[in-house]
């Protein structure tokens, strides 16, 4: 064979080892990044726990969780009214700094009205961004300080911007949370207008979903009693994640994504 033909298919074998080369890794960054952690969605976590459940059964009904980051705040109390009103219970993934720190009546007022109350931090940083012992720091202060006020540490937590990875997943599993994700979510950190909200959550809530909302912005708290009526109008039955989960039990270091 010629030398410039050898010289052609060495040039041309090389080019494809390199091509495989990137290629797997390429598979390999993305294997690595979606498993990072563990997850599972409420429908498989139910599915795979037996047992019979107090109150509603989300394996027959058409279950959806409703969710509030970021309080307490100055409008909770407003919320709670409605959510009393119609019978309603929900998890708040409740902040610690300007928050738990300044309202602990409020927080004590959740607890009281048999809501569910997760961790969702101290100061809302990404926990993915911070150092280990960091990350830690924000979740135990949060901790600590629901106990103390209401007599009952939380097992679920919200990880701000819904950032985790491996290293949040061992300081959670180690600290008896799980972390629960979400489905839906109407932005309403940039908007006031109610309709708008109320029509976000309806375009996207389906069974089993998880809804989040924030109770501290202007336009939410008035857009909850046109979301409970329209999602019970369409054969909803709204429950709190833990609720969702049942019969499971949530595991410490486990993803719930819907």
């Amino acid at each position: 064979m010629p030398f410039s033909a050898r010289t052609r298919r060495s040039r041309i074998l090389i080019a494809a080892v390199t091509t495989v080369a990137a290629a797997l890794a390429v598979a390999l960054t993305l294997v690595l990044t979606v498993t990072t952690y563990d997850h599972t969605s409420p429908r498989a976590a139910r599915a795979e726990a037996s047992g019979s459940v107090a109150g509603t059964d989300c394996r027959k009904a058409k279950c959806v969780a409703l969710s509030f980051d970021g309080g307490p705040s100055p409008t909770t109390p407003e919320l709670l009214d409605i959510l009393k009103q119609d019978g309603l219970h929900a998890t708040f993934f409740v902040q610690g700094e300007g928050h738990i720190a300044k309202y602990p009546a409020i927080l004590r007022r959740i607890a009281a009205e048999g809501h569910e109350i997760g961790d969702h931090t101290w100061t809302h940083p990404r926990l993915t961004d911070l150092a280990e012992a960091d990350a830690r720091r924000e979740l135990t202060r949060t901790q600590d300080a629901i106990e103390r006020i209401t007599g009952k540490k939380p097992v679920l937590m919200r990880p701000p911007e819904g950032r985790t990875n491996r290293k949040v997943a061992k300081i959670c599993r180690e600290l008896g949370l799980a972390q629960v994700l979400w489905s839906v979510t109407a932005k309403d950190y940039e908007t006031t207008d109610s309709a708008l909200i109320t029509q976000r959550v309806l375009d996207q809530t389906h069974r089993d979903g998880i809804i989040l909302l924030h109770d501290l912005h202007k336009g939410t708290v008035p857009a909850v009693p046109g979301i409970i009526k329209a999602l019970e109008q369409r054969g909803y039955t709204i429950v709190t994640v833990s609720q969702l989960l049942a019969p499971a039990e949530p595991q410490p270091g486990m993803v719930y994504r819907p």
